[in-house]
């Protein structure tokens, strides 16, 4: 079994009375590519942002390996209002690289996601899906033990889904023989049938199921998991 880089213990996250992530216990080991999925309001961007060190627990333990390097890409991710090469470049800049090298190392990005020639364009003038494959170029720039992503491409038109998703199972097979441990949220079933190795459904902050992909879709299943869980995975609940 690979190292635990994500372990925790009844976890409670609460907004005033509102109960946003309610006694999850969980873990999450080096190299898996782990979906959250579940209804708007269930806890998905909570969890992740808790994961990633933004948001404090209000009860229980989030236990993060203090040896990995994390990157998160938002639904929508804030451009600088400079070029595409700096938006990347002033992310390397922050974490300690000389300006010239941030510059060569922030190209070197680019090129991987193929907006090469976008280079020197306002980040903020690209269409969503290039702001989106900027925003994955920007964290694969910082060479991350794990990556995690929210909705990263719910607002796309479908070409674009496709190109981002293709470089999110680029990025999940790691490089140099590191793997790379993906969380991501996600309401296309598709995209998590495609991209998962596990699923994780979430209902009104708790964990319902915590199953290998190709379990959570097994119709046999299904009755187990409560009704909204069932209408979910028809795909008959938004």
């Amino acid at each position: 079994m690979t190292a635990p880089v994500f372990d925790l213990q009844r976890l409670g996250i609460s907004f005033g009375r509102v109960h946003a992530i309610d006694e999850v216990t969980l873990t999450i080991r080096t190299g898996e590519v782990l979906a959250l999925v579940g209804a708007n309001g269930s806890g998905k961007s909570t969890l992740l942002r808790a994961l990633h060190g933004l948001l404090q627990p209000t009860r229980g333990l989030v236990r993060v390996d203090p040896t990995v390097r994390q990157a998160m890409l938002f639904q929508r991710p804030f451009m600088l209002r400079t070029s595409a090469c700096n938006n990347i470049a002033l992310a390397l800049l922050l974490h300690g690289k000389s300006w010239r090298t941030a510059q060569h190392e922030a190209l070197q990005a680019l090129r991987r996601v193929e907006l090469q020639d976008q280079a020197q364009r306002p980040a903020r003038t690209l269409s969503g899906g290039q702001q989106q494959r900027l925003a994955l170029a920007r964290a694969w720039a910082l060479q991350p033990d794990v990556l995690l992503l929210d909705e990263p491409t719910a607002s796309l038109d479908p070409h674009a889904k496709r190109e981002v998703e293709q470089l999110m199972a680029d990025f999940a097979q790691g490089s140099q023989g590191q793997p790379l441990t993906m969380v991501f949220a996600s309401h296309n079933l598709g995209q998590v049938k495609r991209l998962a190795s596990r699923v994780i459904y979430l209902e009104q902050g708790r964990v319902l199921a915590d199953l290998p992909v190709k379990d959570f879709f097994d119709v046999a299943r299904l009755p187990r998991l409560s009704m909204p869980a069932h209408l979910f995975v028809k795909g008959e609940l938004a």
